[in-house]
């Protein structure tokens, strides 16, 4: 008897009710258009810095679901670099924080280009630039081969471990993976937003690769929904929701995976959770903007490096309390330089100081909740 969607009979012919999806993917798309109008009606500097923002917390979560944490700086500042969008000093990032930035820009500032195998591979290697992960040395930009053993999702700890899923062996993987992009590139008419459910699902479940299929089946994702919109522009993050949903994200997979082959429940969460992640992209454009009407209220005030650089900071939201101390480890000065700083600020109402004093002082930014 079959244990897995994979080795029934008929995989890959996946299918699903539509007749219970007809009014869901028609709200989605609903909202999805009013979102993109919306962004549209920005000026160019706020939809970028949108964008921006929008895609910093795409490749954070997508990592923080596998359990990754990447610098929320050196992803910012890698993705400001590839698109050409100012953030003043760039922070220097690693080269496993570019390796997911390229993935994510290319899924989705070329999603109308071809998804092949070199591609994939590409996206594969940048993810382990050093071809390894976590526990060692990995198979890189190339289908796993099976020399690691079977592929399984596990938890718990070694000799408790449970066993959630099994992916296809090794000796498959060629003829799965090309009827996968077969699929994907075909000119099926199929909203392509019900076709993003589908290839993460049908992709992850192949998990044709020794490390990174999360994230890829993301990207691709990503990709299909750049396409149902017809633009490379990202204005909500449907990994930030997916990592705010990761248990209920990983047991409708596990359930799908162990199922037949009507995928109905696994898209019917996948497009709940995209239209939750609508709500993330209002709490993005609220923040745009509120930073936006700051910097307006801050017009013509001269401001040195050290504070513009701190004030960014606040505004992106400064973790713990900002006190002297802090910021000069923030800029590299002395104690003396950040009092003076500090105090500029607060005599012109940029900064206000916390009401609790002597050695606990701390400073926040006026008018800002």
């Amino acid at each position: 008897m079959a244990r897995y969607i994979h080795e029934l009979e008929d995989w890959p012919a996946i299918h699903w009710r539509a007749g219970d999806l007809t009014d869901q993917l028609a709200a989605v798309r609903h909202r999805q258009g009013r979102l993109f109008g919306r962004m549209e009606n920005l000026g160019f500097d706020l939809r970028a810095e949108a964008v921006l923002e929008t895609l910093t917390e795409e490749v954070r979560k997508s990592s923080e679901i596998e359990g990754e944490v990447l610098d929320k700086d050196q992803v910012r500042s890698s993705l400001a670099s590839r698109l050409g969008i100012a953030v003043g000093a760039l922070t220097p990032s690693d080269r496993n924080v570019d390796g997911v930035v390229e993935m994510m820009l290319d899924a989705t500032q070329h999603y109308s280009a071809p998804l092949t195998a070199e591609r994939l591979f590409r996206w594969h290697a940048g993810l382990f630039p050093a071809g390894r992960n976590s526990t060692g040395k990995i198979v890189t930009g190339a289908w796993r081969d099976g020399s690691s053993g079977p592929m399984q999702v596990v938890s718990g700890f070694y000799g408790r471990q449970r066993v959630h899923y099994e992916a296809p062996p090794a000796d498959r993987l060629d003829r799965e993976m090309g009827a996968f992009l077969e699929w994907f590139e075909s000119e099926l008419v199929m909203d392509p937003v019900l076709k993003a459910a589908v290839a993460h699902f049908w992709f992850v479940t192949v998990h044709p690769f020794e490390d990174g299929n999360g994230r890829i089946a993301r990207a691709i994702a990503d990709m299909a929904l750049a396409r149902s919109e017809g633009n490379p522009q990202r204005f909500y993050s449907m990994s930030a929701q997916i990592r705010l949903e990761r248990n209920a994200y990983y047991d409708v997979l596990e359930a799908t995976q162990k199922g037949d082959l009507d995928i109905t429940t696994w898209i019917q969460w996948f497009l709940g959770c995209l239209e939750r992640a609508f709500d993330g992209a209002e709490a993005i454009l609220a923040n745009v903007l509120r930073k936006a009407r700051f910097w307006e209220g801050l017009a013509g005030q001269p401001l040195s490096d050290r504070q513009g650089k701190v004030i960014n900071l606040l505004l992106e939201g400064f973790h713990g309390k900002l006190t002297s101390s802090k910021w000069a480890t923030l800029t590299k000065t002395s104690q003396d330089t950040a009092l003076r700083d500090i105090d500029d600020l607060v005599r012109r109402g940029i900064l206000v100081k916390e009401p609790a004093g002597g050695r606990s002082t701390s400073y926040s930014l006026a008018g800002i909740v």
